[in-house]
């Protein structure tokens, strides 16, 4: 099933598909894009039919060019701008919340906020041609609000050194960072991340979705904090009936059967 704004395109399915239709601004994040992909998520997160959630751009040129920049000032002059930069953050803890994997199909240029969206994602593919960083500092503007995202990504040497410099970098050096997971050729983009999302698939959703959630809630706390938490998340796991299915399934030399619980 497919559902479209004028902003954004949503595919429902066991892969669905996220997709900024912002083509001839190079997919640029207007309001009208954060909020698509804010319900967009909620709608899909919702859906057991769902178990993963690719996100990508139109076209070829870009994945996501940042905020853009010739966007309207919203009702509210700039306390209205203020509040609708806000929205950006909450499209990211959205990401961050979903109990679903997500994989950025980055399929061109991801830079400033859209290089915020690949950082975001579980997952990452890019085409070979396909360069990310934060430019926005050459025009007077800080990456301020992505900066979280990259320092928990990047080690501070090359963290600081796209931030301060705007310089891009291309696809083999982002997977040299471990922005990405893979790069292909365009032509073979679809099929890697087709090939990528469907061995996440395979697995337990119930299962998938507490582990990503746990992995996010621990990421900010001591060790100490994050054993005891993770404790008690592996005893819930062990109560799923997933978790009762899988060890059934690999005992008896069969394929599990997953209900999602």
């Amino acid at each position: 099933m497919v559902e479209a704004s004028d902003d954004v395109k949503i595919e429902v399915g066991q892969v669905a598909r996220l997709t900024i239709c912002r083509q001839t601004r190079r997919n640029a994040l207007s309001a009208g894009v954060v909020e698509g992909l804010i319900a967009g998520l909620a709608q899909l997160s919702d859906n057991a039919d769902v178990r993963a959630i690719v996100l990508t751009g139109e076209g070829e040129r870009a994945f996501c060019a940042g905020g853009d920049l010739g966007d309207q000032l919203p009702e509210g002059g700039m306390l209205g701008m203020h509040r609708a930069r806000g929205r950006f953050a909450e499209l990211i803890l959205a990401m961050r919340r979903s109990p679903k994997p997500l994989i950025a199909r980055v399929n061109g240029h991801a830079l400033g906020g859209g290089f915020g969206l690949v950082l975001a994602s579980d997952l990452a593919v890019a085409a070979d041609h396909a360069t990310f960083g934060t430019p926005e500092v050459k025009v007077g503007l800080f990456p301020m609000m992505i900066s979280a995202l990259i320092q928990r990504s990047l080690s501070q040497k090359h963290a600081m050194e796209l931030m301060l410099t705007g310089d891009r970098v291309d696809a083999a050096r982002a997977l040299e960072l471990g922005v990405v997971n893979e790069v292909v050729a365009a032509a073979d983009l679809d099929d890697a991340v087709g090939a990528l999302a469907e061995r996440v698939a395979a697995h337990s959703p119930a299962v998938v979705g507490l582990g990503r959630q746990a992995y996010y809630a621990t990421e900010d706390m001591s060790l100490e904090q994050a054993l005891r938490s993770l404790h008690s998340q592996l005893t819930i796991n062990t109560l799923a009936e997933d978790a009762a299915e899988g060890i059934s399934a690999f005992l008896e030399k069969r394929d599990p059967q997953w209900k999602g619980q």
